[in-house]
């Protein structure tokens, strides 16, 4: 059989199953791709409503990640850039905090500010020196801890802890607690120091739509969704049988094959609100971290601080929960809007939107940074992807979707395998 002719499919349309499409692409395969959605992006999507871009989820994309930099093209997503620092409100009060040594700006307001001690600011920039010697494989290969232990670890104040890294990083892990591996903590503080935190000037989603461009000859599946992967054929809930050499998961894996059943992939999640306010509170583009203890709210975001495609025609103010609460959708909103008032200075936002987001993050004990082509192989003819084979990034997604697909071409390159499987089908 020629290339062409195998039947390839990939189960999920995310980051992982387009990059996964697009390495067999470029390999002479043609793989089919089943989305259960009407659009590609997984958890990486923009709606617009009543003008405004808004991201499912507030997310930005570390340029400085490998993967990303290997599939995307910067210059075309036009590449807006948030500045390397952080607004704190604590107390009533606001701080501004930032790298001096890539924005001087940044000098005096993070030299006096009273979130740390000199002495953790001068551990800040030595933490920065070291992990900037550090590879990427060695800091996923040293021993992990949780970051709260690693940064007590590290000599670093309570204060600077609790008024900086626990919004900060909780907002990034999607957990308050700040028990996420120290290997992720490196990672990413390490992808922050090497670049800055961008957003494509059509919302984050631009970077689906951009993997999906590459994979124009592509045939994709949408509202297309699968009740079971079996070894040489692929059930849709509408009880299609579809006939397939190799199948890729890109998606949770657990109830579409047999002998996964109820090992469940455990995930992150967060809520997160849109509202509409007649100006802002932080004029720049940078995060606003609420330190509160007390506080629902762990971060804002002001979307017209960055060039964006669609403005609308006020300001639009991103803010995400990461605390558990049993909150009702509408007590929900009261109670944000009461906080963005009472640490933040917002006055009279109009709610716009909310997202639950369940699965936000893969929650995960044990984390990596790469994976072998085989590892990705569940059996001899089904391959996972996806980035709770590795960690909770884009990086990882990619990563994983490129594995698969080359497990996949390894397998087809096996004149034994290819010879089995093509008898059922000639």
């Amino acid at each position: 059989m020629e290339r062409h002719e195998y039947k390839i499919h990939i189960v999920g349309g995310g980051v992982s199953g387009l990059v996964a499409a697009i390495n067999l692409k470029n390999a002479g395969y043609k793989p089919v791709i089943l989305e259960a959605s009407d659009n590609v992006g997984g958890r990486v999507k923009t709606d617009i409503v009543n003008g405004y871009q808004l991201d499912r989820g507030f997310q930005v994309l570390l340029e400085a990640y490998p993967k990303a930099k290997d599939y995307l093209d910067y210059k075309s997503l036009n590449l807006q850039p948030l500045l390397p620092g952080a607004i704190i409100f604590n107390s009533g009060k606001s701080q501004t905090i930032g790298d001096p040594l890539r924005d001087i700006s940044f000098f005096w307001s993070t030299l006096f500010a009273s979130v740390g001690s000199l002495s953790d600011k001068w551990k800040i920039f030595k933490l920065n020196r070291a992990l900037k010697g550090k590879t990427l494989e060695t800091i996923f290969e040293s021993e992990s801890k949780s970051t709260l232990a690693y940064l007590k670890e590290k000599g670093f104040s309570d204060k600077i802890i609790e008024q900086f890294f626990r919004p900060f990083f909780s907002g990034i892990f999607l957990e308050p607690n700040l028990r996420t591996s120290s290997h992720m903590f490196e990672f990413v503080y390490k992808m922050f120091g090497e670049g800055l935190a961008v957003l494509p000037k059509s919302g984050i989603g631009a970077i689906s739509e951009q993997l999906q461009s590459q994979l124009k000859h592509t045939e994709i599946k949408f509202n297309t969704k699968v009740k079971a992967v079996e070894d040489k054929h692929i059930l849709t809930e509408n009880d299609e049988k579809i006939p397939t050499h190799f199948t890729i998961i890109a998606t949770e894996a657990a109830q579409l094959v047999s002998n996964l059943k109820n090992q469940h992939q455990k995930w992150k999640s967060c809520d997160n609100l849109y509202f509409e306010v007649e100006q802002r509170t932080i004029s720049k583009p940078l995060i606003g971290l609420v330190a509160d203890k007390n506080a629902l709210v762990n971060n804002i975001f002001y979307h017209n601080s960055v060039e964006t495609t669609q403005s609308g025609p006020k300001e639009l103010l991103s803010v995400t929960i990461v605390k558990d609460h049993q909150l009702s959708n509408k007590d929900l909103i009261e109670k944000v809007v009461s906080e963005l008032q009472q640490f933040c200075g917002v006055e009279q936002p109009k709610f716009l939107k909310m997202y639950h987001i369940n699965q936000a993050l893969p929650d995960l004990e044990d984390l990596h940074y790469d994976i072998s082509p085989t590892e990705t192989q569940l059996k001899p003819t089904i391959y996972l992807a996806g980035d709770h084979l590795l960690n909770g990034s884009l990086n990882a997604a990619m990563t994983s979707g490129e594995r698969a697909a080359q497990g996949v071409i390894m397998s087809l390159e096996d004149g034994l395998v290819v010879e089995n499987l093509t008898s059922e089908y000639i």
